[in-house]
């Protein structure tokens, strides 16, 4: 079973959880766009399709090569980013200035408010090539604006936290803490170690995210620390009595095993057997591992545990297990394209209605060589054996159905005891946003949803996508 993260190891000096602020930033996100998509509202209201209602989707054509699913994170970030998706006059006057719409889109935007309807994959749920992640149904104008933003939150939020439930896949019960902060945008920082631990991370080093998102946060000391002190023994001892005996002790800067021994002698000279970690960051990181045990159980201090980093990914992790590591610090592979590829996912439009007020809307698709799309809005469902485990996943045209009875038929044509579970949550209403389920909610649904996975399912050999995902007729 996917596990979410264990009790969080103390020895990595973590702060207690703490309730996220509340409050906006009161800076408008609106610009954070495209500038076509304000080119295309200009000509969009000239033409009269800008009042047009419309059904926009968001999906991914493929997984990264060789991944078997994606795990989606980045709506709750992304519903903040909405809220403050406005156009002031600081927005409006860079616009004018710069000459990218006309005065009648100028006076559009001064009054846009977004006033439709979003649903979505709730964060933390598996999802695969095809699955509507997200829809929103909008005025054509409204909706076309929001292109930018919401691939910006979804692609990179989704990437990481993909690649992060591969790794605590493959770390199995050790936990994992975020370190990724020096190799990223510092927004994209934040970012990630949210999605990092909505995938089972325990803790993550940068502060503001434990201040913005309540996340635990972990660290204690660089080389640099080290460096600076005339000896081990002075910075080993300073680091000790500040930071208590739990705290880990980085030992790779000279020699390890001298610095295991300094480690264990300043720890005992204040009345702990040894410290409470030590961390390498460096060199072959299984044999050191090995030896740093065998000699920190000869010195008596069993109860040290070791912490492991260095540019750890999914596959390295798993080359580890057989290691005495206990914790994992992982920073570059997860929060880079490296380790975490874009998820792909695209904005597409799927119907629209021939005039304002008109009904019913006409489904449209593009059929451009291996870009093709379906047309029509889609309720998607995921169909699970009498064991709980995920087989399929369904997606249905919307035509009025209720969705309960639609899971309630395709359940029963797939067997007895079987169930379709629905996917799609209903996170923006009249403009309004529904309030919803909070970081822990999410971790614990990435938990469960990655466990309705067989194991084959959830393994990081290169494979085809886990699910089959398949249209159906009502």
């Amino acid at each position: 079973m996917h596990r979410a993260g264990g009790a969080i190891p103390a020895v990595v000096s973590v702060s207690a959880v703490r309730p996220p602020p509340t409050g906006r930033h009161d800076i408008s996100t609106a610009l954070r766009t495209d500038r076509y998509e304000l080119t295309m509202l200009d000509a969009a209201l000239s033409s009269g399709v800008a009042g047009c209602r419309s059904v926009f989707e968001v999906f991914a054509r493929e997984l990264p090569a060789g991944r078997r699913y994606g795990v989606v994170a980045g709506l709750g970030r992304l519903l903040d980013l909405l809220g403050e998706f406005t156009f002031g006059d600081p927005e409006l006057a860079f616009l004018e200035a710069d000459r990218v719409v006309s005065p009648r889109a100028l006076e559009w935007l001064a009054g846009f408010s977004f006033s439709g309807m979003i649903d979505a994959y709730a964060e933390g749920e598996c999802y695969f090539p095809g699955s509507p992640v997200l829809t929103v149904e909008a005025p054509f104008g409204e909706a076309l604006l929001l292109e930018t933003i919401v691939l910006s939150a979804l692609n990179y939020d989704t990437a990481v936290a993909s690649a992060a439930a591969r790794m605590v896949e493959a770390a199995g019960d050790r936990p994992l803490v975020e370190m990724g902060s020096r190799r990223a945008h510092e927004e994209a920082a934040i970012a990630a170690a949210r999605a990092a631990y909505l995938a089972g991370f325990v803790s993550t080093s940068n502060l503001e995210a434990g201040r913005r998102y309540g996340i635990p946060t972990a660290g204690t000391a660089a080389h640099a620390f080290t460096l600076a002190h005339r000896s081990e023994a002075e910075a080993f001892g300073a680091q000790l009595d500040v930071l208590g005996l739990d705290t880990t002790l980085l030992v790779d800067t000279y020699d390890v095993a001298d610095a295991i021994r300094t480690g264990v002698a300043e720890a005992r000279a204040r009345g702990a057997s040894g410290p409470g970690a030590i961390r390498l960051d460096s060199g072959e990181l299984a044999e050191g591992a090995r030896q740093s045990r065998a000699l920190l159980d000869e010195l008596g201090a069993t109860s040290t545990r070791i912490v492991a980093s260095s540019d750890l990914d999914e596959y390295a992790l798993a080359e580890l297990r057989s290691a005495p590591i206990d914790i994992y610090g992982v920073g570059t592979r997860l929060v880079t394209g490296s380790g975490a590829p874009t998820a792909g996912f695209v904005y597409k439009l799927v119907a629209v209605a021939d005039g304002p007020g008109a009904e019913p809307l006409r489904p449209v698709a593009k059929q451009s060589v291996h870009k093709e799309t379906i047309g029509g809005r889609k309720l998607a469902f995921r169909l699970l054996d009498p064991g709980g485990v995920a087989r399929r996943e369904i997606l249905v045209l919307e035509d009025g159905t209720a969705t309960a009875d639609i899971a309630a038929t395709l359940a029963s044509q797939a067997g007895t005891e079987w169930s379709a579970r629905p996917l799609q949550l209903r996170v923006v209403d009249a403009g309004r946003r529904i309030p919803g389920d909070g970081l822990g909610e999410a971790r614990a649904r990435a938990c469960a949803s990655l466990g309705e996975l067989s194991p084959e399912a959830r393994s990081i050999v290169p494979g085809e996508p886990a699910l089959r995902v398949s249209l159906v007729d009502a």
